[in-house]
């Protein structure tokens, strides 16, 4: 199947048709991460339009940049199924490139990127003293009294250190996770299956894991929840709520969406579509301290707290040290931070959806992606060497 053939026609063939049933698996996933509204419901994010954060270009030839002293950037960016990326240095745009039919108008899922947004909506409401990330979950949400989150805080989900039984592999073809994409909207049920809804899916999670603020667990259902606690703390809707304190105030160009599950609850851990550019932005206001334009939007001591908080040993005994050999890692308020020189803070998301930010040379890197793979960790390292590698010469700019 040609990837220009997919949607083609009125109606389109039936080898060529994005479903729900196919929709993340390749080549199907090059069509539908940037049209995933057309699939899935979802909530808008509305951006602001008459106070858009400019993105002024100072263009740099990043293409040519060696990569594992062969390979050039560009080259990097075809290998790891590339559909788009944009380069910030200083809140200008110094490379900017797009394939397999994105352009720069046109949100692209962010998968697990989703879960590094809420964790600024959450600071940002740490700060204003709606959400107390030391109270138990149970507080919020008391529908999960009965589950394995009994004990749990606002904090362990956060940092992924809640002692939850539940096996997050993208591979699997039954269990709790095919359960989990039903309920959220992803997959479609299967023939006999009862209606499902992503917050009745809480009450199958009864199984521990260990205790509650232990190792680094990594469980998608803690940021769900995190977005239903941020529902009931602040009465509002999770999508609204993103776009009034952090789309709107930092400029967004485009409005963004979330998927959504039957009832309409937020799939805040994977589910946000958003422009490459906008995405951009977001790394930007990290490195920006949290402001624009002299207005703070996310607190400067959060920011802070991504770098330096967080468990170093909870990660090493954790899910993901394997996946990021040789580098001293933490993960903090679903963000994850490295140590390496330069410190890193980043969002990464399955398929290759990645955000780094290195706060002190002030350059950011957005890039989508439609990898066939969930987790692809040979195209995952080559992310990175790119990206350490580019970030050598713009720091040496």
């Amino acid at each position: 199947m040609i990837e220009a053939d997919l949607m083609s026609g009125f109606p389109p063939p039936p080898d060529a048709q994005v479903t729900l049933a196919n929709w993340r698996t390749a080549p199907f996933n090059r069509w539908a991460f940037h049209h995933v509204r057309e699939i899935i419901a979802s909530a808008d994010i509305p951006n602001d339009p008459g106070a858009v954060a400019p993105l002024p270009a100072a263009t740099a030839d990043l293409d040519g940049v060696p990569v594992d002293g062969s390979a050039s950037f560009r080259e990097s960016l075809a290998a790891t199924d590339t559909d788009g990326v944009v380069v910030l240095q200083r809140g200008r745009v110094v490379h900017e490139a797009y394939a397999h039919g994105l352009d720069a108008h046109t949100p692209h899922i962010l998968m697990s990127v989703s879960k590094s947004l809420l964790g600024l909506l959450a600071g940002i409401l740490v700060e204003d003293g709606i959400l107390d990330p030391d109270a138990p979950v149970t507080r919020y949400v008391p529908e999960v009294a009965a589950t394995a989150y009994r004990g749990a805080s606002i904090r362990h989900l956060l940092d992924m250190r809640a002692g939850v039984a539940f096996d997050e592999n993208y591979e699997a073809a039954s269990g709790p996770i095919i359960a989990y994409r039903k309920a959220q909207n992803w997959n479609p049920p299967e023939p006999g299956d009862p209606p499902s809804d992503l917050r009745g899916f809480y009450a199958a999670l009864t199984g521990s894991d260990g205790p509650h603020g232990g190792r680094f667990h990594y469980v998608s259902p803690n940021t769900d929840l995190l977005g239903w606690a941020i529902e009931r703390a602040s009465g509002r809707r999770y999508a609204d709520l993103l776009s009034e304190r952090l789309w709107r105030p930092m400029g967004a160009e485009r409005s963004a969406y979330i998927t959504v599950d039957r009832l309409g609850a937020p799939r805040c851990a994977g589910g946000i579509c958003a422009t490459v550019r906008d995405l951009a932005r977001v790394g930007d206001l990290l490195v920006r301290g949290g402001e624009r334009d002299g207005r703070r939007i996310v607190p400067a001591g959060w920011i802070d707290d991504l770098a330096s908080g967080g468990d170093a040993a909870a990660w090493t005994s954790g899910d993901f040290a394997d996946l990021f050999p040789g580098s001293a890692m933490r993960y903090r308020s679903q963000w994850y931070a490295v140590e390496d020189a330069p410190p890193l803070l980043f969002g990464f998301g399955v398929h290759g959806q990645t955000l780094i930010v290195d706060r002190e040379h002030g350059v950011v890197i957005a890039k989508v992606s439609s990898q066939a793979m969930a987790i692809d960790e040979p195209r995952m390292a080559l992310t990175l060497r790119a990206a350490h590698a580019v970030i050598a010469v713009l720091a040496g700019s």
